[in-house]
Formats: structure tokens, sequence, C-alpha cells
């Protein structure tokens, strides 16, 4: 006898194939039949339904929310079953305790910081934290680059010496021996920022030898987008690693249009032998640290001394300066187009919600003034939504067969609306309304293609033998309702959500399981 009956469904199994009218039948944690089905121990009628597999989010913030929130009620009631964290190079294992106080500050902007207990080292004690915490979703980590070089050598803006290559690689090979499924590097953030290509060449032969993923944020997404693509082919060449480009863009109105010319770059890259993919958000406003918007050197040495360069009015003259220069760009395409999502501080509340030009207004003081007190004031804990994307880009990206779907999503403030409906968006919005892609296609990109890249084995298929991840929504009505003005709003249309074979979300509310599992490489 099956444990769980969907009966009745419209079977989208990943692959891209047509769907068809069937049941699915689960037994323990997996799929055990997929047809024509009588009876199981509880049977769900989920006639007009599509059953899918469950949506893997291939850019999460999760690292600590999971602990402190293991439903992770944002991503499942998406119909997001599996979350791949430690993104941008900035993890948050492995750590050294002297370093674990101002990491967790620097890291607040991006991942949160929730009231938990950094009981961790290495990355396989950061594993177990996460297992014991007991997880609605299946989670998979990526070791960061950040954590490599922060315990080699600290923060500081320069190459390393051989030793400290060599202490990176020992650190990495223990990572990945621990269950990591591959590197992420964030090349606008320090310490990142300050590595040269050679070292991630260095680097990426060791996550190549374990058949790993090199996840990256790209050094530059706007003025020198095609530039910095180069980089990374250029990596994926000389290393042999799978290189994964994060949120892929064309950023700065005057790069409007320049997408074409990076997909083609991408394609060259596939025609010289170099494994490239990469994943989108549906949106056209970015979110990040807000102190990212300042120049690298600034974070030159860690957050104290970043706080410590915007208390000196001669250095504050100078970022003046260079921002004179500068805005346009990728990183800034303008004042009134960089929201606040979140500060932490209860006296600049009011100015979630609001743009840099609109809080320099009522502080009556230039915008970049607004953001180098802001940063200062809130001690690095604040994060942004940047307008910087034309919808013709994100439709062209969206449609190229390299493409796959992520939340990027941070889960603090009034967050990206990406965090709780970039899923149901691309559902509703671009595949129901806008024709950009087809649904059987749309689902493979957010299933079985980002299983086969990231190698999450046995998953992303409905089809016997593979873990039972389902998601069962409406095609008819799946919508993301989340907002930038209220984005914590759930989509509509995702019906039941089931992860490792237990029903998780039901008639769409949630059922308190927490049946996720860590998923490690290997």
């Amino acid at each position: 006898m099956f444990d769980l009956l969907l009966k009745n469904g419209v079977i989208i199994d990943g692959l891209g194939t047509a769907r068809h009218q069937g049941d699915v039948a689960i037994k323990n944690e997996c799929i055990e039949k997929v047809g024509i089905i009588e009876k199981a121990d509880e049977t769900i009628d989920i006639s007009d339904l599509a059953v899918a597999p469950g949506f893997i989010d291939t850019h999460s913030h999760s690292d600590l929310f999971l602990i402190h929130e293991p439903a992770s009620l944002p991503k499942i009631m998406q119909g997001i079953t599996t979350e791949i964290i430690g993104q941008d190079g900035l993890g948050e294992a492995p750590i050294r305790r002297e370093y674990v106080q101002e990491w967790r500050k620097y890291l607040s902007g991006l991942n949160g910081d929730p009231p938990i207990e950094w009981n961790w080292s290495s990355y396989e004690e950061y594993l177990n934290v996460l297992e014991n915490s007991g997880t609605a979703v299946n989670v998979a980590g990526l070791v960061g680059h950040g954590n490599l070089r922060l315990l080699a050598m600290g923060m500081d803006d320069r190459g390393p010496i051989d030793r400290e290559v060599n202490e990176m690689k020992r650190l990495l090979r223990e990572c990945l021996e621990a269950g990591a499924i591959g590197m992420s590097t964030g090349l606008i953030y320090a310490p990142c920022v300050y590595a040269e290509t050679s070292e991630l060449v260095e680097l990426c032969k060791v996550v190549a030898e374990y058949s790993g993923v090199f996840v990256v944020h790209m050094r530059d997404e706007g003025d020198q987008l095609l530039k910095s693509i180069e980089e990374i082919l250029t990596i994926g060449e000389k290393s042999g690693v799978h290189c994964h480009i994060s949120h892929f863009k064309a950023s700065g109105e005057k790069n409007w249009g320049k997408s074409k010319e990076a997909l083609e770059l991408l394609e060259d890259g596939v025609t010289r032998g170099v494994k490239i993919s990469y994943d989108q958000y549906p949106y056209t406003a970015g979110s990040t640290f807000l102190s990212s918007l300042l120049p690298s050197w600034v974070h030159d040495g860690g957050v104290e001394r970043l706080l410590a360069r915007l208390r000196d009015l001669e250095i504050r003259e100078r970022i003046r300066s260079e921002y004179s220069e500068g805005v346009g760009s990728g990183r800034n395409a303008g004042w009134d187009k960089v929201l606040v999502t979140y500060v932490e501080s209860p006296k600049n509340k009011k100015f979630e919600g609001k743009t840099l030009e609109e809080i320099a207004e009522i502080r009556g003081h230039p915008p970049v003034d607004a953001l180098m007190d802001i940063v200062l004031e809130e001690d690095n804990m604040g994060s942004m939504a940047n307008f910087t994307m034309s919808e013709e880009d994100v439709k062209r990206i969206m449609k190229h067969p390299l493409g796959m779907v992520c939340t990027d999503g941070l889960l603090l403030g009034k967050p990206h609306p990406r965090a709780y409906g970039g899923f149901p968006r691309v559902l509703g919005h671009y595949v129901r309304e806008q024709g950009v892609l087809d649904l059987e296609m749309a689902v493979k990109r957010m299933t079985s293609y980002p299983c086969s890249v990231f190698r999450l084995k046995g998953r992303g298929v409905v089809k016997p033998g593979y873990m039972a991840d389902l998601v069962v929504f409406d095609p008819a009505k799946v919508i993301d309702k989340s907002t930038y003005q209220e984005p914590r709003l759930h989509p509509e249309g995702i019906v039941h959500v089931i992860v490792n074979g237990e029903l998780v979300v039901k008639h769409g509310e949630y059922t308190g399981a927490e049946n996720g599992k860590i998923i490690k490489s290997g």
C-alpha cells in the first residue's frame, strides 16, 4: 500500500517533455509509481492541478534563517523544496572564534543576525547544526571563498603568498569532503574582491577534483559585464570546473541590451568546452548589502576599519569624489533607484521602503552622505534594492537554455519581493501572461536542470525511484503577490508541497512538518 496518492493530476515531469494526465504514488520518501493508481493510505484529488518536482532555489541566503526559523515559510510556500546556501563567497563556515563577531556583523546585511549561538567552527559542524535544526526544506551548501581567504590571510587587500594559497586549498578540501557541493565567490565583496583571476583558478582546480560547482557573483554586471564574463570563462577553461554565474543581468541603463552580447559570449564558451550555466531572479531590481555601493577599498581590513573610514572627513571627501564620477554605472543606477529595505536601529526604521534620494531630502544633505551615514549608524547592518535592469534583458536572459531560476532573497526588514514570490512570478507572469517560456521548459529550469548541474542526485524529476519532493500548483492561478511595498505576502496557486514524501504544505497551509535533509556532495 502506498502512503500518499496524488490523483488525477497534470504531470509535468521536470524534463521538459509534454505534460500528461496521471497519478503519482509515494511510499516512504520516494516516488513509487506514476500512472493510473487506485489506492493509498491517503489520497488527494488534484484534478485540474499540475504536479511537478519541487523547485530548487539555486541562490539562497537562508544560511542562518534556517537555524532560527527552520520552517522556511517564504520558500516552501512558493514550492521550493531545496535551497542552495553559502552564496557570494560569504558563508557562515568555516570560521574561527576570533573572527565570529566581526564576520557576524559583516554578513548581517546579507544573511541577517538572528538570536542564535554560533557554536560551530568547521564546515562539518555547521552542517550538523543545520541538520539538528530540523528544516522543512532540503539544504545543500557551498563553501565561501571569502571564508577561505579570511582564515588564511584576514581581510587584507592583497594577493596571497604561496603558504596562504596552500592553506586555502587545504580548507577547501576539508569543506568539500565534509559535504560542500562547490565553492562560491562574490567579486564585489571583501575579501573576495581582492583576489586575482590566478587565485581563483588555483582554488577551482580543487573544486573540479571533487566534481563541484564554482558559483560566482561576477566583478561587474554593468559597464564591464563582457570583461567579467571573459574572466569566468578563463577560470573554467584553465581549471576544468563547472562555472555557474549568479543572478545574471545587464545592470545600468547604458548597458541595457548588452545581455545579447553577454549570452553570445557564454555560447562561445560552451563551444570552447567550458561548462557554464547561470541563474536569474525575475525582477528588474537587485538586492544586497547597502555598503556594497561603497568603493571596494573602503572595505579593506573588515567592518571596523570600514566604519573608521566613514568617520574620517578626508576619506568621506574621497568617496564623494569617486561617486561624482561613478553614478549611472552598473552598481548604482541613481540615488532615486536605491531603495533601503532593512536597517537594524529603531531610529532609522522609518527609512525602510524609502530611496536614498528621499532619505537625503529628509536629512538635508547629499545622497552619498546619506549612504555613508546610514552604513555608519547601522554598523553595516543595512540592505537595499537597486533598480538597475530592463525588462527586455530580463526576458532575453530567461529564454536562454543555460538559465535557471533563483530567489537570491534576503529575508530582512522589508525584503525584495523575490524572497516570497520569485518562482510563482515566473510561472504566472512570464509563462502564463507573457509567454516567455512554455510551462514544461520553465519547470525544467527550476528542477531537473539545476539538480543536474549541482549534482542533487535522485531529485528533480517525477519518476519512480526519485525522492518525493513535489509541488502541486494551479497553472491558471499561480502568481506572486509580494511587492516592494508589501513584500511579505505569500503567492497564490501553490496548493500542496511535499518534501521527502511528507506534506509540508497542504491546501495552501503549512502543516508543521520539518522533513528536510542536508544534501551532501558525493
